[in-house]
């Protein structure tokens, strides 16, 4: 039996009757074998809660009220030991030693089998193919004339344990966190990444693509695949774009819960409010808070050069420095923070914060150095000097754990709130759960410019994670934009995008050509899916695939998962395989360690084409603060406009000689990285489609 467990690399002690301290040595074991040939000797308050315990032992003691005079014990004491005991062989009616070693091979072979079944990427998974329908249905009219597997089943198949979901109703689980310490040892899957050009205001599907590629190579090719999404936005699901988790025969079921859920809400109003019932009850705040010293309490005293331990030897102006924590209601976030903008760049830095933790004590240390305003000396002042960092924290934790649900054909998929790309969280776990030779196709929101940047130099960075593959997804219809077409800006299109021209698609594709470099400026392979639209003619889709195979990338190929499932991206997941096998070496676009204006200026000129960038007096002043505060260090995140190259977004194509100008920048202490506003005064929305809401009908 020794060598037995040791084979299945069991850590084992043998001990005998007259080994030191033998208690607490049986005291250490989860599983416990004993054959010592006393009568009881092992007592049950030496045995581990919950142990395993085999008793090999036969011996007769003394028992006046038997017929023989004697009755057989074990080895092990056996009424107190069943009380600690999970399991425990009785003594008489037990087992031999020979049994016994036989009992303990079969229970090896039984958890090797159990774990083969949970093992990365060892799926036994099933799949539904799709029939899809000519004329087509509608997105909804799809999701449901095809229902999901039980989300339990899929928790399963992917090789969760029960214990690591969450169900919310049959479609949908949370994920725990803790599945990640089960298989932090095991390598990492393929890391796909899906971008795409300057969009039109409709958006170009590369979330269908996502979608699509993960059916095709889960469904098609048999590899273990997953889909990672952002979470969608109400202005999403209703807008004029599509729904930000695919469409048609590539979406993500059922449509509603995915769409029209709100598991995650972020209200913000009122953090701040009690600063100002501080100033008021200062006396009484301070007595209910400092109820004895503690390194906070000193921490905080130092923080405003306050040289003291007991609290009440402080005077009354002190009292009022620390209650208020000194801030000055001058500053803007705390003055203002009924206003919409300072709301929106709050929620906004919380809803980065989720998307870039690695764990649930990153996300709190996070929380705690997010910055709400400032003091009247300068310094900067912290959730956790509010007091509320914990609180945030203990709020938010559930919201980490990523969403499992479903592809229209069964693949898996992570629905996550995000920033701009699927949080690191839900990305982490997939990789994880594919094996070494699965592949996650992650989705990163808006163009290679503006979303893939800021995914490789802020999400990558905080994750560690380095992606294998860039996909680029473009259309015609994109390209004969910016090939000088005219203002898209709803349905019915112009004529131009509904008829074949070559000529403008030829001078769309030198915007093609920018966004390829940009794909290709981190070192990574690149393939090309001209994403399908009813009416593109071949001779529109073959010249964008040539066009774009001379620009060096990987491949180009067409795609059809819209209206074909993942039969249709078929060609796309065979590329990306071969892509994926060509492991070159990944690099970020710049130091973190070069002077910031620098950082900024190498994303403008590099990705954007910007002749220069110029800053704004306020935005000098605030970058100047920032610095000697020591963020400079900081990755950047230039927010700008999604539907062009430039900060105008009326420019399409390739603009050029514009100067790039940088209004405001805020500091997002807790996310790590600087947000500098080029000319962007709100929020980004999409028009509303209104057939999409007045449509929308419950069935009770």
């Amino acid at each position: 039996m020794h060598d037995l467990l040791l084979w299945n690399h069991a850590t084992v002690t043998c001990c005998h009757s007259k080994t030191p301290d033998l208690a607490a040595h049986v005291g250490g074991a989860d599983i416990l074998v004993v054959g010592a040939g006393k009568a009881e000797m092992v007592k049950g308050d030496w045995i581990k809660e919950g142990a395993v315990v085999i008793d090999c032992g036969i011996n007769y003691i003394p028992d006046s009220s038997r017929p023989g005079g004697k009755r057989v014990v074990g080895d092990v004491h056996y009424p107190s030991a069943k009380e600690r005991a999970k399991y425990i062989t009785p003594v008489p009616g037990g087992v031999g030693p020979m049994t016994v070693a036989m009992l303990m091979e079969n229970t090896v072979k039984s958890a090797q089998r159990f774990l083969q079944n949970y093992r990365p990427g060892n799926w036994s998974i099933s799949y539904k193919r799709v029939k899809s329908q000519k004329p087509q249905p509608s997105d909804a009219q799809i999701s449901h004339s095809c229902p999901g597997k039980p989300i339990g089943q899929l928790a399963k198949e992917v090789g969760l344990f029960p214990k690591e979901v969450e169900p919310y109703g049959a479609s949908r689980a949370k994920v725990r966190l803790d599945v990640l310490n089960r298989l932090n040892k095991q390598p990492d899957g393929k890391y796909v990444v899906v971008t795409g050009i300057t969009p039109t205001p409709l958006g170009e599907g590369h979330s269908t693509v996502v979608l699509g590629l993960a059916q095709a190579l889960g469904a098609h090719l048999n590899v273990s695949a997953f889909a990672c999404v952002g979470q969608p936005s109400p202005p999403s699901s209703f807008g004029s774009r599509g729904g930000a988790v695919g469409g048609g025969y590539s979406q993500i079921i059922p449509i509603e819960e995915v769409c029209c859920s709100k598991p995650l809400g972020l209200s913000i109003t009122g953090t701040y409010t009690f600063v100002h019932l501080f100033i008021k009850f200062q006396r009484i705040c301070f007595q209910s808070y400092v109820k004895k010293v503690t390194e906070g309490f000193v921490t905080s005293l130092q923080k405003l050069d306050i040289v003291k331990s007991d609290p009440s030897t402080l005077t009354q102006e002190e009292i009022r420095r620390f209650v208020q924590l000194d801030i000055n209601l001058k500053t803007k976030m705390v003055l203002n923070v009924c206003g919409l903008q300072d709301r929106a760049f709050l929620e906004n830095e919380i809803m980065a914060v989720l998307s870039l933790s690695t764990s649930p004590r990153d996300l709190q240390h996070r929380l705690a150095k997010m910055v709400v305003a400032a003091s009247q000396s300068g310094e900067l002042v912290t959730t956790e000097d509010l007091g509320v960092s914990a609180v945030l924290a203990l709020l938010l934790n559930n919201a980490l754990k990523p969403c499992l649900m479903q592809t229209l054909e069964g693949t898996p998929a992570f629905v996550h709130i995000a920033h701009d790309s699927p949080s690191v969280m839900a990305d982490k776990i997939a990789l994880k759960l594919v094996g070494s030779q699965g592949f996650v196709v992650s989705d990163t929101a808006h163009g290679a410019d503006v979303g893939m940047e800021r995914f490789f130099n802020i999400t990558c960075r905080s994750s560690g994670l380095q992606p294998d593959v860039v996909v680029l997804v473009v259309t015609v219809r994109a390209l004969k934009m910016h090939g000088g077409g005219p203002r898209v800006t709803g349905f019915p299109l112009p004529l131009q995008y509904l008829q074949e021209n070559l000529e403008l698609l030829l001078k769309g594709c030198s915007h093609l050509k920018k966004q390829v470099d940009n794909a290709m400026s981190n070192g990574l392979p690149v393939v090309v899916a001209v994403n399908v639209f009813s009416s593109d003619t071949e001779a529109e889709l073959e010249l964008v695939c040539n066009q774009a195979r001379q620009t060096g990338v990987f491949d180009a190929v067409k795609c059809t998962n819209w209206s074909h499932g993942g039969a249709g991206a078929l060609a796309l997941a065979q590329s990306v395989q071969k892509a994926a096998e060509m492991r070159r070496p990944f690099h970020f676009l710049y130091d973190l360690q070069m002077p910031v204006i620098d950082k900024i200026k190498k994303v403008a000129q590099s990705m954007y084409g910007a002749k220069d960038v110029e800053f704004s007096p306020k935005a000098k002043e605030k970058l100047e603060l920032y610095i000697k505060q020591g963020f400079g260090s900081f990755p950047v995140c230039i927010a700008k406009t999604h539907l062009s190259l430039s900060n105008d977004p009326e420019l399409k194509g390739v603009p050029v000689d514009f100067t790039l100008p940088i209004t405001d920048v805020n500091a997002n202490v807790g996310a790590n990285f600087l947000c500098l506003l080029a000319d962007m005064v709100k929020l980004p929305t999409s028009p509303v489609k209104t057939n999409r809401i007045l449509n929308i009908n419950v069935t009770v």
